[in-house]
């Protein structure tokens, strides 16, 4: 199978299925191909919705469609397990749902578009063809992009995207490059850090775009006219701008599962909900646990460019750690006395990196000196006060405060 398309088009659901690489603004069949530049470039059946795996009847025409007889439905879902040295964690970011924000109207009032969605709009691959068109299908005569939509804000997240300056004022671009709309453009403040922005920045201001300083406050329809509202902090007053698309540039968060995926590995995640690092300038890409590190925005919201110089710093270090064949432990580290250990494994899941087991012959726990930090959650849990962390026992401790005392 090599991406033919045949399937796509004999489908019985064909151009039914919301498209999910669209965001919804295009339909597809249940047989699909990812995306246009999908690697491999092949089709795929999509169980939730296919006929024949959802309810057991189907023509098959997808199948006397496919010339190469790649078609399979007898075919099942296999786990395997795989035994690595490292491992890589770039699990990504989902976006700010604008409907948390009822405010700027989106999913209530047409024409209303997050950012990603008016990113497929201008694509030439998206459901317009890359033209900018309102859903009655006409070319805007204007257009307002609000910037930090549940960013930067103490209702929702408090940290900023980074991406989202750039974004907007790239947008502002298309806007007039195949429109001759005029555009507003709502912020708080302009962020253009990375090399080169702060001249794209100039060249879309010379383009005659209008930036309005001040976060967008509402969004509003009157008369069937979309409105946003703003207090513009240059000229102190509030403003009122009749617009007929609005885009929302919504903030980048952490995903719907990076506290299980945390849990998993034994790993940290910082207070907005990003996972950690060891050391945010030393050590940005290992973690607390030996041999998993992190790359991309599942750390921290962040452009294209540092999103590839720390995926390449990421992966040098887990070839350092697979080319050495050893890792460094600390000596800190916690032991378990098996003549004192009663076997009631309250230790097991006090334990953050999943460092103890239980040996079922001795009836005793057992740690891992290798995986092991040295935190001393089970020694301060453990009943039976048969778990110590090494360099840190009592008669140690109380040795040490008698020398800072003297």
């Amino acid at each position: 199978m090599y991406g033919c398309g045949d399937c796509t088009t004999a489908c019985v659901l064909k151009n039914r299925i919301p498209d999910p690489f669209d965001e919804g603004l295009s339909k597809r069949s249940a047989a699909y191909i990812p995306f246009p530049q999908a690697i491999p470039l092949k089709a795929v059946i999509d169980q939730e919705e296919c006929l024949l795996l959802k309810k057991g009847k189907c023509s098959k025409k997808c199948v006397e469609a496919c010339s190469r007889e790649a078609i399979d439905f007898s075919q099942k879902e296999a786990v395997r397990q795989v035994e690595v040295g490292s491992i890589i964690l770039a699990t990504g970011f989902e976006l700010f749902d604008a409907r948390k924000a009822p405010q700027y109207g989106y999913g209530i009032y047409e024409d209303v578009y997050t950012g990603i969605e008016f990113e497929r709009l201008t694509n030439s691959s998206g459901p317009t063809q890359g033209k900018i068109l309102t859903k009655k299908g006409e070319e805007p005569k204007s257009v307002a992009i609000l910037h930090c939509i549940g960013s930067r804000d103490e209702n929702y997240q408090k940290y900023c995207s980074r991406v989202c300056c750039m974004s907007s004022v790239k947008f502002a671009h298309l806007v007039k490059e195949k429109t001759d709309a005029e555009v507003f453009e709502f912020y708080i403040d302009m962020r253009t850090f990375g090399k080169q922005y702060e001249e794209f920045y100039n060249r879309v201001q010379e383009e005659g775009v209008n930036f309005i300083r001040g976060k967008g406050a509402e969004v509003a329809q009157v008369d069937g006219q979309l409105v946003v509202r703003a207090e513009d902090t240059l000229l102190g007053a509030y403003r009122e701008i009749p617009v007929d698309m609005v885009v929302l540039n919504t903030a980048l968060v952490p995903r719907h599962d990076a506290e299980k995926v945390a849990q998993i590995f034994g790993i940290s995640r910082s207070q907005d909900g990003f996972f950690l690092e060891s050391h945010i300038k030393l050590d940005p890409v290992t973690t607390s646990t030996d041999g998993v590190h992190i790359a991309g925005c599942c750390q921290s919201p962040k452009d294209i460019p540092d999103t590839v110089a720390q995926g390449s710093a990421a992966a040098a270090q887990s070839l350092a750690v697979i080319a050495t064949g050893k890792v460094k432990i600390s000596p800190v580290s916690a032991w378990s006395d098996p003549d004192i250990c009663s076997g009631c494994r309250t230790c097991i899941p006090l334990c953050p990196f999943k460092a103890i087991s239980f040996d079922e012959g001795r009836k005793v726990a057992e740690i891992n000196q290798a995986v092991c930090k040295g935190c001393g959650s089970c020694a301060a849990g453990c009943p039976s006060n048969a778990i110590f962390v090494a360099h840190f026992n009592n008669q140690q401790l109380l040795a040490e405060i008698e020398g800072v005392l003297a």
